[in-house]
């Protein structure tokens, strides 16, 4: 019965990731910005714009829903769609970024943006403040569901021979032991005057442990379920559940971590 189980897993997550990179191909490469939305009282407190930071396989479309909510909030809000869609070498992407986010800063007039990342974004944004200067830049960071010290997923399909996992540059970077994570993880994980959260689910099908998506030295880190026990939320999910909204829109001023745990 174990051994069915343990099959079970390792074929729904290779699956999923599979799928992802299946689905790359067919989206467009460049970075889609989201148009500004109305001025409410809640963005008082909101200076910088925000920019939305794709994840694997993450086309712009896929994170209209979370822009919308910070639109409504009175944010500047941008998507940022990952180069190639994110299957290439992450420090790549993270020196297009760090361009996209001059470009954002030149078009606002504003000294510095926050960040709010999903997935591999995470990863992308955080070399960009670790290893490119983006710490002063950036106000806040926050992540959804990423792979910050690496997921067991990218292990389990090298481990299954599909070519070093499928070919995907990305992928072999996300696994854990990675010469890529060694160096984004040496030293301060938290470099600079940045507030830094991280948001993860017990759920999440593509980063295992889920713990892995936590950093340390002085971050917030917040594991949804330890406030909403009751709550299902899966990697994807991040970006449209509404309690993890409300996490984001915390750290977005600063706020202490208070879950709405009915939010839509």
């Amino acid at each position: 019965m174990l051994l069915r189980k343990t099959a079970l897993v390792l074929a729904l997550a290779t699956a999923a990731l599979l799928a992802s990179t299946a689905t790359a191909t067919a989206a467009p490469a460049r970075p889609a910005p989201a148009t500004a939305g109305p001025t409410t009282p809640f963005a008082a407190a909101a200076a910088n714009p925000v920019i939305v930071v794709g994840g694997l396989s993450g086309v712009a479309v896929a994170y209209e829903p979370i822009a919308a909510r910070l639109r409504a909030d009175g944010y500047r809000t941008f998507i940022y769609q990952l180069p190639g869609l994110g299957l290439g070498d992450i420090p790549t992407s993270a020196r297009a970024f760090a361009s996209y986010v001059n470009q954002v800063r030149a078009s606002t007039g504003a000294a510095s943006v926050d960040v709010v990342a999903h997935s591999e974004g995470g990863l992308v944004s955080r070399y960009y403040l670790k290893r490119l200067g983006g710490t002063a830049t950036v106000g806040r960071y926050v992540s959804l569901g990423t792979p910050q010290y690496g997921t067991y997923v990218a292990n389990i399909v090298a481990f299954l021979g599909l070519g070093g996992c499928a070919g995907v540059v990305a992928c072999q970077q996300m696994a854990i032991g990675s010469a890529f994570l060694a160096d984004l993880n040496a030293g301060d994980d938290t470099p600079g005057a940045v507030r830094y959260t991280t948001i993860r689910t017990v759920q999440d099908e593509l980063v295992r442990p889920t713990g892995n998506a936590a950093v340390n030295d002085g971050a917030t880190n917040v594991l949804i379920q330890a406030y909403c026990p009751l709550r299902v939320v899966g990697h994807l999910g991040l970006v449209l559940d509404g309690t993890a909204y409300t996490i984001v829109r915390g750290a977005l001023v600063d706020g202490p971590v208070r879950p709405n745990c009915l939010a839509l």
